[in-house]
C-alpha cells in the first residue's frame, strides 16, 4: 500500500454506572486510542479497563485531556488562564500515565477534548500552555490537534512531534474550523457520507464544507467518534473502505507497539 493514515478514537468515556461508547467494538479497527482522564468523562476503573483493552489490541494510547466539566462532557467553554491550562493538562497526563505504566505499556500521545480542543485550535496562548505541559511531562509524546490550527503549530514550535487531525463525521466551516455541535448538520450521521469524507481526507482531496464550498484538509490522523450509536459498524466500514482504497491503517509511531 502506498499510503497510510492513523485512525484514532475517543474512548474510556464511561463514568461509574453510566456507560458511554462502544470501546470494545471499535478497538479492532483503529490504531490510536484517546482515553478520557476523569475531567470530562472516565473514572479510575474505566481508565484501567480501557488501557488494558488498548494494550491487548496493540493500539497506541493517548491522554484525552479536558476542561473540568463532567456535567457538560467537556463541551462547554470555560475561561482558564495559561497556567491553569498547563496544570490541568499535566495533571491528567500523569493520571493516565499511572495506569499505562501499571499495564506494562507506554503513553504515546496527548489530545485535548471538546471545548478545550476547539479553544486551543484558535488561541495561541492556550495552545502554547498545553504544548509546554506535554513537553514538561515527556518530550517524546506526540501532540494531536485540529489540522492547520494553533495547537499543532505550538507543539512543532517547541520541538514536539505533532499530528494534524481531521474528523470523518464532523462538518467543516470554510476556514477549516469544525462546525459547532449546537448547529444543525454539525455531525454527519450517515455512515456512507462520513466514510466518503474520511476517504477524501486520506487522499488529500477536497471535502464539502457546511456552506457548500470545498476545502482540502491535510491530516495525519482521522478521528472516529466512539459515542456514535453505530460506532462499531462505522469504524469497521471505514477501516474496510480505506484498505479497499489501498490506504493502510497504521499508528504514527515508527516502531510497533509491544
Amino acid at each position: 500500500m502506498t499510503r497510510q493514515i492513523d485512525l484514532n478514537c475517543d474512548l474510556g468515556e464511561s463514568f461509574g454506572a453510566w456507560t458511554m461508547g462502544a470501546d470494545a467494538a471499535v478497538m479492532p479497527y483503529i490504531s490510536s486510542a484517546n482515553i478520557a482522564c476523569g475531567f470530562h468523562a472516565g473514572d479510575p476503573d474505566t481508565m484501567r479497563r480501557t488501557v488494558a483493552l488498548a494494550a491487548q489490541a496493540k493500539v497506541a494510547i493517548g491522554a484525552h485531556v479536558s476542561l473540568p466539566d463532567l456535567a457538560g462532557f467537556g463541551r462547554r467553554e470555560m475561561r482558564v488562564s495559561a497556567d491553569e491550562a498547563h496544570a490541568m493538562t499535566l495533571y491528567q497526563i500523569g493520571a493516565l500515565a499511572a495506569f499505562v505504566r501499571a499495564a506494562g505499556t507506554r503513553l504515546c500521545h496527548v489530545k485535548p477534548h471538546g471545548a478545550l480542543y476547539n479553544m486551543a485550535a484558535r488561541d495561541a496562548t492556550l495552545a502554547d500552555a498545553i504544548a509546554q505541559a506535554v513537553r514538561a511531562f515527556d518530550p517524546s509524546l506526540r501532540l494531536v490537534g485540529l489540522a492547520g490550527s494553533a495547537l499543532p503549530r505550538a507543539g512543532a514550535r517547541i520541538g514536539l512531534a505533532v499530528a494534524h487531525e481531521a474528523f470523518a463525521d464532523r462538518r467543516y466551516q470554510d476556514d477549516g474550523a469544525l462546525t459547532p455541535r449546537s448547529e444543525a448538520g454539525a455531525v454527519i450521521e450517515d455512515i456512507d457520507a462520513a466514510v466518503a469524507q474520511a476517504l477524501a481526507i486520506a487522499r488529500c482531496e477536497p471535502v464539502t464544507t457546511r456552506s457548500g464550498g470545498t476545502r482540502v484538509l491535510r491530516a495525519d490522523t482521522i478521528c472516529v467518534h466512539g459515542d456514535r450509536p453505530d460506532a462499531g459498524e462505522f469504524a469497521r466500514r471505514l477501516h474496510v473502505a480505506l484498505l479497499g482504497a489501498d490506504i493502510a491503517v497504521a499508528t504514527l509511531l515508527r516502531e510497533r507497539i509491544a
